[in-house]
């Protein structure tokens, strides 16, 4: 295999997560991952159907840290807008609603709910969206063509195409002109056994704003708040089965 393939196979595993803590790029050289604290799978595991990685945002607190859920999201993966908030990507864009009759005002964030059944993945003509078996949605950017046709399918409008030369792209977040992205929950992070960024900079600011974990381990945090309070999920009338809940939202 030449070096160049090599290469290119490790890309790919990056982003379908089948990689390790310890990746090969060549013969002799590799790339250390990161280390490996708490809740997300232990690194050199291989991505399992036992796992599904799920998001419960307590809406009533969630307003605290609104802001710094999506400092923390583009830092990590290294997005930014162009201030044309109708084209830009927002791979977490926050929503306020307001309740007219009672004057309740929440703040939630939206962004890719990493459905069960992805309608992305239905649609898309190469491949290129693909659902990991632990629930990862994501895009494979090497054999995206730009379509579109999974923005169209996607019903929280949360996929963006890419209008503008890219800079300072990030190793473990690549980017490209004329290609769909979305949040990867950051998938890089769980593959090196931690959580998403944006759920350690809320845990920060205000602990158990986010939870994140496994949804199928009943002693998971995650999977115990879930069974403990009313958690919806937006448009469940769609049976999407998403991985992404909302604690409080009716109130």
């Amino acid at each position: 295999m030449t070096g160049a393939a090599t290469m290119e196979l490790t890309r790919r595993a990056l982003l379908q997560g089948a990689a390790a803590t310890v990746v090969a790029l060549a013969p002799g050289v590799t790339l250390l991952l990161g280390p490996a604290p708490s809740e997300a799978r232990a690194p050199g595991t291989p991505v399992s159907a036992k796992t599904r990685w799920g998001l419960l945002v307590d809406v009533s607190r969630y307003a605290e840290v609104a802001d710094t859920v999506v400092e923390a999201c583009r830092t990590e993966n290294g997005w930014t807008g162009h201030g044309r908030p109708l084209t830009d990507p927002q791979w977490v864009r926050n929503v306020t609603l307001n309740d007219p009759r009672t004057g309740a005002v929440r703040t939630l964030p939206v962004m890719c709910q990493h459905c069960e059944h992805p309608p992305c993945v239905d649609v898309c003509p190469t491949g290129a969206s693909f659902r990991r078996a632990d629930g990862v949605v994501l895009v494979d950017k090497h054999i995206c063509i730009g379509c579109r046709y999974c923005m169209m399918a996607c019903p929280f409008g949360v996929r963006f195409f890419v209008h503008e030369n890219v800079t300072g792209q990030k190793p473990h977040a690549p980017r490209g002109k004329g290609t769909v992205e979305s949040c990867t929950l950051c998938v890089h992070r769980l593959d090196a056994g931690r959580r998403p960024a944006c759920v350690e900079a809320a845990e920060r600011k205000s602990p158990g704003a986010m939870i994140f974990g496994d949804l199928n381990d009943p002693n998971s945090e995650i999977a115990r708040a879930v069974g403990r309070h009313v958690a919806l999920r937006l448009r469940a009338d769609l049976g999407l089965d998403q991985g992404v809940f909302y604690k409080g939202l009716n109130g």
